[in-house]
């Protein structure tokens, strides 16, 4: 059964930097396609980032430029890296893939931009 554990979520000041992780247990990692979403309160969950199994990796408008999604296979992580941040990007970001999404989701983690 898959599990999905998000970290490094935090307060950060405008313009700051933070990294998410994610690790994932009970699932061949290597081979599946990955994605960051966020979930604003009072908004819909969206994607902002995803990447394939072939390293190919593709962004939201709202955060191209300013994150970037990576992964290590060895590790079963895949990471975001949130550079300049903005307070509109305040929200509990999670990953996930297409498949289990339609079942399951992790706690997610919380980052918060003040101004």
């Amino acid at each position: 059964q898959v599990r999905l554990a998000e970290s490094g979520g935090g307060l950060v000041q405008a313009g700051g930097s933070l990294r998410l992780s994610c690790a994932v247990s009970g699932s061949i990692f290597s081979i599946r396609d990955m994605g960051w979403y966020r979930q604003a309160p009072g908004k819909q969950r969206e994607l902002v980032a995803s990447i394939t199994s072939g390293i190919s990796t593709s962004y939201a408008d709202s955060v191209k430029g300013r994150f970037t999604i990576s992964r290590d296979n060895a590790k079963n992580t895949v990471y975001l890296q949130m550079n300049s941040l903005k307070p509109e990007d305040t929200a509990v970001y999670y990953c996930n893939n297409p498949i289990w999404s339609r079942t399951y989701w992790g706690q997610g983690t919380q980052v918060t931009v003040s101004s």
